[in-house]
C-alpha cells in the first residue's frame, strides 16, 4: 500500500492501521502537514512533494496493490485568500499522482475527498452521494475537480477508485494550531486556560465524524471493488455550540465559549448520509461523539 500523506492527521491512524493488518506500506508526504506522531518504523518512507519526480519515482518502484491519496493543503479559509496554490497543491499534484499510479499497473485509488465542502449549502440533509455538488470554496472545487479526473481516468485507463467524501473529521494528532479542526483548536485553548471560539451564533451543525472510524473505513475502502463517491459520516448533526460546550465540561472549565463573527458564506447545516458506505462497504462509525472528543482532549493533555 502507498499512503501520500501518511504523516498527517489521518494518514497516521491509517497507517498504524495497515500495518497492524500485515500491509506493507510506503508512506510519501512531504512534511509540511506532519501531524506530530512518528511514523512506525516497519514502514518505508520518502520525504518529498508529491508531483517531484523523486515521490513518483519511488511509487513505481514500490508497485503497490493499492494507494491511499491523502496528501493536501487544507483549510477553506486559506484556499480562499489563495486559490492558485490551492489548485496546485489539490488538483495539479492529484493529476500527476493519477498519471503515475496508471503507469505503474492501475492499482485500487482512493481519494480522500469531502461531503460539507462539496455540497455546500445541501437542500436535503443528511446528503446523499446524489446531491448536486455546490461547492462554496476552491477547497471543495479542488476536492471535485480531483473526483472528476478520478472519473475520466476510470472510464479511460479502467482505474478502480473510491473517493470518499468525508465528514468533519477530529481525533488526537490533529492540529490545533491552525484555522481547521474546531475541536482541535479548542482542545489547546482549553489546555491553556481559554475558552472555546464558537463562529456566529455556534447553532450550525456539522457531522463530526472520528478519526479511528475514518481510518477503517479508508482500510474497507482500499480492499473494495466500489467505484465512486462514498460519504463517511455519522448521519447525525451537531451544533458547533455543543461540541465546545462538552469540551468546555470534559476540561472542567467554568465559562461559556467565546463568540465571534461568523465566515462570510459558512453553512448553516452539514451532515452526511452514510447508507452507501453502510451497504458497499460494511462501515458504520463506532466511536460516539462525546467518547471521541473525551479521547482527544485525554492526547491534547498527553502531549502538553
Amino acid at each position: 500500500m502507498v499512503v501520500t500523506g501518511g504523516a498527517g492527521f489521518i494518514g497516521t491512524h491509517t497507517v498504524a492501521l495497515l500495518l497492524a493488518e500485515g500491509a506493507r506500506v510506503l508512506v510519501i508526504d512531504d512534511l509540511r502537514h506532519a501531524c506530530g506522531a512518528e511514523i512506525p518504523p516497519e514502514a518505508d518512507r520518502v520525504e518529498a512533494e508529491l508531483s517531484t519526480p523523486a515521490a513518483l519515482e519511488s511509487l513505481a518502484r514500490f508497485q503497490p496493490t493499492a494507494v491511499l491519496h491523502l496528501a493536501a493543503q487544507g483549510g477553506v479559509s486559506r484556499s480562499l485568500r489563495d486559490p492558485a496554490a490551492d489548485a496546485l497543491n489539490n488538483v495539479v499534484a492529484t493529476l500527476a499522482l493519477l498519471r503515475a499510479v496508471v503507469d505503474a499497473g492501475r492499482p485500487r485509488f482512493v481519494f480522500a475527498s469531502s461531503g460539507g465542502a462539496i455540497y455546500g449549502r445541501a437542500r436535503r440533509l443528511p446528503t446523499s452521494e446524489t446531491a448536486p455538488a455546490r461547492p462554496l470554496a476552491p477547497y471543495g472545487a479542488a476536492k471535485l475537480a480531483g473526483e472528476g479526473y478520478l472519473g475520466m481516468f476510470q472510464r479511460t485507463f479502467k482505474l478502480s477508485y473510491a473517493a470518499l467524501r468525508y465528514g468533519n473529521v477530529y481525533g488526537p494528532h490533529q492540529d490545533g494550531t491552525g484555522e481547521a479542526g474546531m475541536v482541535a483548536i479548542s482542545c489547546r485553548r482549553l489546555l491553556t486556560g481559554e475558552p472555546p471560539r464558537v463562529t456566529g451564533t455556534g447553532e450550525q451543525t456539522r457531522d463530526f465524524v472520528y478519526v479511528g472510524d475514518v481510518a477503517r473505513a479508508n482500510l474497507l475502502a482500499l480492499g473494495s471493488t466500489t467505484q465512486g463517491p462514498i460519504n463517511i459520516g455519522t448521519g447525525r448533526p451537531t451544533s458547533i455550540i455543543e461540541v465546545a460546550r462538552t469540551l468546555t465540561a470534559l476540561a472542567g472549565l467554568p465559562a461559556e465559549p467565546e463568540f465571534v463573527p461568523a465566515r462570510p458564506g459558512e453553512v448553516p447545516a452539514s451532515y452526511l448520509d452514510p447508507a452507501r458506505a453502510r451497504a458497499t462497504l460494511g462501515w458504520t462509525p463506532r466511536v460516539p461523539l462525546e467518547e471521541g472528543l473525551k479521547l482527544t482532549l485525554e492526547s491534547f493533555r498527553r502531549a502538553a
